[in-house]
């Protein structure tokens, strides 16, 4: 079994980071939490999901790799290298060794049977494509790309007139780079003829079930893993940090539909904490998961993922 992997049930899940680091601020990330809730827990959100010093929210862009009833599955494909994105200068032009880091996690781009893009953001979809003689091509040939049908509809830049006005000036600069994301990340699988669309559920094989989870895009989804005994949810950008675990209402500064982001994220750790699921982030460090419990109106961390940390940030 490949490093930094755990096994549920008869479902091997392994983790391959892209990238790792500060990115803004905790208070601009999730701006309505309560700078004393940080305070009080920095013995634990610290130093991997927070440097107190500098209020830095520190987070991973990363791949859950899954090997399930003989299928190879990518939840998620992060920045990508070479990009144009004005919207977040630090990831313009960014190169990585993130198909080597997945080779060494076993998995080469042929071997990829099925990629779930949880939304379509920058760092959800960048290594869908890579290029190739000035095009961008689909980086997983033999794969089938599964795509919420309505953050395709919501982002293409086609039919996305059909959005609401911007909130402030942040968000109008990100949906213009939206345009290009979708262009070279979501654009060329389309030609390829390897993206399926699909809303409400989606079933990939006797373990793992897609959900849509709308909030933090029209399209969000969760991916629900049950082999045998054990449960686990894949969330994507439901939860950014940890310290929304503890008030759910706090949401992100990415998050397109703010009463509906809050109400989905409370229904989800409501049902992790009841089904003992194992709560799967996209971006958190650490130990990247958690199981969670409640705690009044509200939840908390009752136990840590085994993944390391040590190699993890």
């Amino acid at each position: 079994m490949p490093a930094h992997s755990i096994v549920l049930g008869d479902v091997q899940i392994t983790r391959v980071i892209e990238w790792s680091g500060p990115i803004r601020t905790a208070r601009f990330i999730i701006p309505d939490s309560d700078e004393q809730v940080w305070r009080r827990n920095q013995d634990w959100l610290a130093p991997h999901f927070w440097t107190p010093a500098d209020d830095a929210y520190r987070c991973h862009i990363q791949t859950w790799v899954l090997r399930s009833e003989g299928k190879t599955i990518l939840v998620d494909t992060g920045v990508g290298n070479d990009r144009q994105r004005p919207q977040v200068p630090q990831f313009a032009g960014l190169r990585t060794d993130y198909l080597a880091r997945l080779r060494e996690a076993g998995v080469a781009p042929e071997d990829v049977d099925v990629v779930v893009n949880t939304h379509i953001h920058y760092d959800h979809v960048g290594w869908n494509t890579e290029s190739r003689d000035g095009e961008w091509v689909p980086t997983f040939p033999n794969a089938t790309y599964l795509i919420p049908r309505p953050d395709n509809l919501y982002f293409d830049p086609e039919t996305a007139h059909r959005r609401r006005a911007p909130r402030d000036e942040h968000e109008r600069v990100r949906w213009e780079g939206s345009k290009l994301v979708f262009n070279d990340s979501i654009a060329p699988i389309h030609r390829a003829g390897q993206a399926v669309l699909w809303e409400d559920v989606h079933r990939i094989d006797g373990n793992l079930l897609l959900e849509a989870a709308p909030g933090h895009t029209p399209g969000s989804s969760v991916l629900t893993l049950r082999s045998g005994t054990d449960r686990a949810v894949f969330v994507g950008d439901m939860l950014h940090s940890p310290v929304q675990v503890l008030d759910p209402r706090w949401n992100s500064c990415f998050c397109d539909d703010l009463q509906l982001a809050a109400k989905t994220r409370h229904t989800y750790l409501a049902r992790a904490a009841e089904l003992r699921e194992l709560v799967i982030p996209a971006h958190w460090p650490g130990h990247g998961a958690a199981e969670v419990r409640k705690d009044g109106e509200n939840f908390a961390i009752s136990a840590w993922a085994a993944f390391p940390t040590a190699a993890a940030d």
